[in-house]
């Protein structure tokens, strides 16, 4: 309880002024200021709200004004066809550019929003004038999603478009990877949905999308050698629930499961011989790193431990990421911890400790902590009736579904 609730103080302190939504860091964003918001962070954010609400670590009131703020903000903001950028300024709602073609529409950032956005449609239900507001906007701003603009006509999606840049990015959503829930939330949508065809031959034509090889005796069904990053198996299923979820491709709970497996048997038999990996220190995901942001996996390992990545794994090896969590607080104690939960990495290897925290990493802590305690986000989303619809026309079972 503790650690969600000292990590869950990242989105609500920083996010009090102007847009209520979630601080790309707590540092600085390299050269763009303190202003710079994320919106796929604030999705996760807008998430761990929703916990808060029900812990009674804030008022019901406190939350739907916070989300209100967030949602006006968002109504008022630079969009794209619907779609949000990556970045946004916190003060003025306009763009702030990600990359140097970047600067524009996000559909994958966005997903992660509307992710945490249906979740506080699915539970702000009271006829409070708060609660009405915020409903009626994320229902209008979400059917103006044009995800089906964003395939070009084509059997896939692309992740980026700019009225300044065009398609020039030209980066098509392949899988495995993060972004299952944008395939979902497009096939959702009410206005501008994918049809199935996108997702199989979109989605599940990517070069790394099937594996089915085995690591540490675990059979992992999709994904890059060795399962890639743990925040493939966080972002999309901090809403979808993967008990029980299956399409043709594979059993989901399984793939996560496996995908966890494998990164904690990497940590545990250390092949670089980095300080500190052990059965008590152990988790391999994208964070900052003593060489700047890194996408840390066993096949790009640099001794980089991020507990969100233990953590946030917490629904799918509850026994081994306690284990962490306690070496984390109690042995790592005040060189880790921080008003805002634990720093986003640390190298015991090479003596450092990052000083930041970033919302892409706070937030699936807080969610998918409480996901393994309650399935509080889990049925919020999965019992969105877009969402069932969507699941249901990409071929999709799991317990939700009648």
């Amino acid at each position: 309880d503790q650690v969600q609730r000292q990590t869950f103080q990242y989105f609500w302190e920083l996010g009090k002024e102007n847009s209520g939504m979630a601080r790309e860091r707590s540092n600085a964003s390299f050269d763009t200021g303190p202003e710079v918001v994320t919106t796929g962070g604030t999705g996760f954010g807008l998430m761990a709200i929703i916990v808060a609400a029900e812990h009674k670590w804030i008022t019901r009131e406190q939350a739907a004004a916070r989300v209100n703020q967030i949602v006006n903000f968002l109504w008022k903001a630079d969009m794209y066809h619907g779609a949000f950028p990556h970045w946004l300024d916190g003060r003025t709602g306009h763009t702030i550019r990600f990359g140097i073609k970047d600067d524009g529409a996000d559909i994958v950032e966005t997903s992660f929003l509307y992710e945490g956005l249906l979740c506080c449609r699915q539970y702000f239900t009271q006829d409070t004038p708060a609660e009405q507001n915020l409903r009626n906007k994320i229902l209008w701003m979400w059917e103006g999603v044009e995800w089906s603009w964003f395939t070009q006509g084509q059997q896939v999606l692309y992740w980026h478009w700019s009225p300044n840049n065009g398609w020039s990015m030209n980066h098509q959503i392949h899988g495995w990877n993060e972004c299952l829930i944008t395939y979902v939330l497009a096939a959702s949508s009410p206005r501008y949905a994918i049809d199935k065809q996108v997702y199989d031959k979109g989605w599940a034509t990517g070069p790394e999308f099937k594996n089915d090889n085995a690591y540490y005796s675990y059979t992992l069904p999709l994904g890059p050698a060795l399962g890639g990053p743990l925040f493939f198996s966080h972002y999309s299923f901090m809403g979808l629930d993967p008990h029980g979820l299956k399409d043709r491709y594979t059993d989901y709970w399984i793939q996560n499961r496996n995908h966890t497996l494998i990164n904690h048997a990497y940590c545990l038999e250390n092949p670089k011989h980095y300080l500190d990996y052990g059965p008590n220190c152990w988790g391999l995901t994208a964070s900052d790193s003593y060489q700047g942001y890194a996408a840390h996996s066993p096949t790009e390992d640099l001794g980089v431990i991020s507990p969100t990545a233990a953590l946030s794994a917490m629904p799918y090896a509850p026994e081994f990421s306690m284990v962490a969590l306690r070496h984390f607080y109690d042995d790592l104690g005040d060189k880790l911890w921080s008003k805002y939960g634990f720093y986003d990495a640390f190298s015991e290897t090479h003596h450092w400790v990052a000083g930041s925290h970033l919302a892409i990493d706070q937030g699936p802590i807080v969610v998918m902590m409480e996901n393994h305690r309650s399935g509080l986000l889990w049925k919020l989303f999965m019992n969105s009736p877009e969402v069932q619809r969507g699941l249901k026309k990409l071929g999709f079972e799991s317990p939700y579904l009648k």
